[in-house]
């Protein structure tokens, strides 16, 4: 992103500061300073001062005394890396919308977007605790790969796409677990089939595949334990989940194959056509 890039070249600022300095630029209305020397002085203080409350300050005086300069719409964008640097998420997401309603077709509108998606990316929390901000993000990601897949963030935004739907897959598993434990296995088959059924690209499948297989059990449907088990022998054969939904299999004198006609069943021949996965 030019405009971000550009805080790379900040220590060559130096110069410049030592003159703005000089002169006292405390002693001076921001209003003196043309719209390059205050933008300038915005991009010093987000490489020098510890918090970038400073820095956004001098980026919005640009927009605000020169609305229609070129430096406005750079300002506008350093405020909003600048806002999310601060962790200020809504004020960054704000700046970022409001860059794309005025400029649409620049060439940092990928990163815009990018900033908004990253914004709530970045607020995802541990799976226990609401996922509502992990379903914004994946749709964040989403927009950035679909309209700029050409960019330089489009790479960036499948990889966080993926971890954030790793990450609701692993809330679906703990739910699902919770269950488990307290002897609901209703409950828990449900969760554990939206992770085969919503999540089957996650690291989380496999798992999901022996805990159905530990609660069908524990209710008695043998069809669909071995169906299960089947599958996950098929996917998954050196994963130690499969060993264990083995050992559980072969206790009860059963092995693991597709059996009955269950939503399992489906899934089977889905994946023996080559859809699975």
């Amino acid at each position: 992103m030019a405009v971000v890039k550009s805080g790379v070249r900040i220590l060559g600022l130096a110069v410049l500061a030592s003159v703005l300095v000089a002169c006292g630029p405390q002693e001076r209305p921001l209003d003196s300073y043309t719209a390059e020397e205050i933008y300038k002085q915005g991009e010093l203080a987000l490489a020098s001062e510890r918090r970038p409350d400073g820095a956004i300050r001098y980026f919005q005086e640009v927009e605000r005394l020169y609305p229609y300069s070129e430096f406005a719409k750079r300002a506008l964008i350093m405020q909003a890396f600048s806002y999310h640097k601060a962790k200020k998420y809504e004020e960054a997401r704000a700046a970022s919308q409001r860059y794309l309603d005025f400029y649409p077709g620049d060439e940092d509108a990928p990163y815009a977007l990018y900033l908004m998606a990253l914004s709530y990316y970045d607020q995802i929390d541990d799976v226990g605790r609401d996922q509502g901000v992990t379903f914004q993000a994946l749709t964040g990601m989403r927009d950035v790969i679909e309209q700029y897949p050409d960019s330089d963030y489009a790479r960036s935004a499948m990889l966080k796409f993926e971890l954030a739907f790793d990450h609701l897959a692993a809330k679906e598993m703990e739910i699902g677990r919770y269950y488990l434990k307290r002897g609901n296995y209703t409950a828990a088959i449900n969760r554990f089939r939206t992770v085969v059924q919503d999540f089957q690209t996650t690291t989380h499948t496999a798992e999901a595949l022996h805990r159905l297989v530990e609660s069908y059990l524990a209710l008695g449907f043998t069809d669909e334990a071995q169906t299960a088990a089947a599958i996950l022998g098929y996917n998954y054969q050196s994963s130690p989940f499969y060993d264990d939904s083995f050992r559980l299999l072969k206790g009860r004198g059963l092995n693991p194959e597709a059996k009955g006609d269950s939503w399992l069943r489906a899934v089977y021949r889905q994946m023996i056509k080559g859809e699975w996965l």
